[in-house]
């Protein structure tokens, strides 16, 4: 196998890799310190579509964690990047929160519950039952289905909550219609992200927490992928999926030295 290229650019899973609950991981610190001093491009990736670039910023912020907003790219955002390639100036009737309200208005999307392009499902801390009927009726009816990430769950203090992928199940049988997932694992948030900061795969390497999400985004966009196993994946568990990590590591702070 020919020898992988030297690191140049970074992309880095926030939750379960830089912080955990609320708190940063050991580590997470320095290692964004290092990243800002090398110069190199960097990214903190997330599937939650909630939040905006800024309240993400604000949100590391406050945990004594210095992301730029321009260092931030969301599940939202790679939605909105994929359905301005795709239609511009469209329409679209959303179930989400700012995050993704915003991502949309940002390309010039009209946000709408008549007779749009698409519906687009994105998380939000109050899934409504008369929303999703009005997805079900609009799908039906004819608009595209697409999902920010395929994630069925989500973290919480008091344990997983029902996310994105577990509502877009519902919506699907209830419709026949299955959504294309713009968020992780698929590799078009691995490129779009790439882009963004003027990076090229070969010579780029994705951290995650997890292997069915992070590790394979990163690998089917032809990255270096680094496993840390503060998050979801076990060690025990890597051995359960036909495709491997470049490495895999106890933490973040193990990478420090590595940029």
């Amino acid at each position: 196998m020919a020898e992988r290229k030297p690191v140049a650019s970074w992309l880095t899973d926030m939750d379960g890799v830089l912080i955990h609950e609320g708190v940063p991981i050991p580590g997470a610190d320095a290692f964004l310190k290092k990243l800002r001093e090398s110069g190199k491009p960097f990214l903190v990736l997330t599937n939650n579509s909630i939040y905006t670039p800024r309240d993400l910023h604000a949100r590391l912020t406050r945990m004594g964690l210095d992301v730029p907003i321009d260092n931030i790219w969301t599940s939202a955002l790679a939605t909105a990047k994929f359905l301005d390639d795709q239609r511009p100036g469209g329409s679209a009737y959303v179930i989400g929160e700012a995050g993704l309200t915003t991502a949309l208005h940002d390309i010039g999307y009209i946000l709408t519950d008549h007779e749009p392009d698409y519906v687009v499902l994105g998380e939000t801390r109050t899934y409504s039952f008369e929303a999703m009927t009005k997805a079900v009726r609009l799908i039906n009816g004819g608009a595209r289905f697409i999902c920010t990430n395929p994630d069925e769950t989500g973290p919480s203090t008091e344990g997983p909550l029902p996310a994105t992928g577990a509502v877009a199940a519902l919506i699907t049988r209830a419709t026949g219609k299955r959504p294309y997932f713009a968020g992780k694992p698929n590799p078009l948030m691995m490129r779009t992200g790439l882009n963004a900061i003027g990076a090229h795969s070969e010579t780029s390497a994705m951290i995650g927490d997890r292997m069915d999400t992070d590790v394979l985004a990163g690998m089917e966009a032809g990255m270096q992928t680094f496993l840390v196993l503060t998050g979801l994946t076990r060690p025990e568990q890597v051995e359960d999926f036909p495709y491997r990590p470049s490495t895999v590591v106890e933490s973040i702070a193990d990478l420090v030295d590595r940029i």
